[in-house]
């Protein structure tokens, strides 16, 4: 009997394994997000790459979780798109997603090149111009370790602002196996479809305001909203909606750094 596709497919496929701020100023974007959040910021050595790579952990001691990653725009980049958070999606062949993405309406906005060492990526746009980056990593000899979903510190949250949030849904369940979870009426401002991987809610889509581009957004989890959001505003960054309390209970944030990137917040309490 043939394999359906999303039989063919590994678990890990679909699932949200990075997270990556591009700045004009890794130095002060590390300081705001280590006060903000409780990161650690650890600068590594990147092969093959001249710009200086950080990494975000949350923890004590030499094989901590990793959250993200952070690094200076690169000259051809710079002046060209804002400050940003991008999310990478573990994929079983890079390639064949990037070419899966074309086919249903998306683009390829870098094509399919190797890390030395890290694995295989490309950055992707899907129809409605949302940004978002594929990767296959390399196999490790310590895979290091990870955080709960809802873990202090962790990416609690991943949120698209789409052109079409049925559409989006749609495509990203051809290309990456996500399935609805179920939808929630939010009124005058349509309907949000939280969406699951492998069975467990990840995040949300729903159809952007007219007046902002598709784009995803990130939710980074702290122990309780009010004093993340005195940090923020102490750190030079600014609130643009919230806090908020959202079903079930969390209470929520969305901001920008003091570099311009946006971000979001999430804390089990007020």
């Amino acid at each position: 009997m043939l394999q359906t596709v999303s039989e063919s497919r590994s678990k890990t496929h679909g699932k949200f394994i990075w997270c990556e701020l591009m700045t004009p100023d890794t130095a002060a974007a590390g300081k705001f997000y280590s006060s903000v959040v409780g990161w650690k910021v650890k600068q590594v050595d990147m092969p093959d790459i001249d710009i200086p790579y950080f990494l975000f952990e949350m923890g004590e001691g030499d094989n901590c979780p990793g959250i993200g990653g952070m690094l200076n725009f690169p000259p051809e980049l710079e002046g060209k798109i804002p400050p940003n958070w991008t999310g990478y999606v573990a994929v079983d062949d890079v390639d064949q997603t990037a070419k899966e993405f074309t086919e249903h309406g998306g683009s390829v906005q870098r094509p399919p090149e190797d890390i030395p060492g890290i694995g295989r990526f490309a950055v992707l746009a899907d129809p409605h111009g949302a940004v978002i980056c594929v990767m296959k990593p390399l196999p490790m000899d310590q895979p290091p370790q990870e955080l709960a979903q809802d873990a202090v510190g962790a990416v609690g949250w991943h949120e698209l602002y789409a052109g079409d949030g049925k559409e989006a849904l749609d495509f990203y369940g051809k290309v990456f196996g996500w399935t609805l979870d179920h939808d929630f009426d939010m009124g005058e401002m349509g309907v949000y479809h939280i969406f699951a991987h492998n069975g467990q809610m990840i995040g949300g889509m729903m159809t952007k305001p007219a007046d902002m581009p598709a784009c995803w957004c990130y939710y980074f989890n702290v122990d309780a909203i009010d004093a993340a959001v005195e940090r923020v505003k102490a750190g030079g960054g600014k609130i643009l909606m919230g806090p908020m309390e959202v079903p079930g209970g969390s209470w929520i944030i969305q901001g920008t750094d003091p570099q311009g990137a946006f971000f979001a917040l999430n804390a089990a309490k007020r």
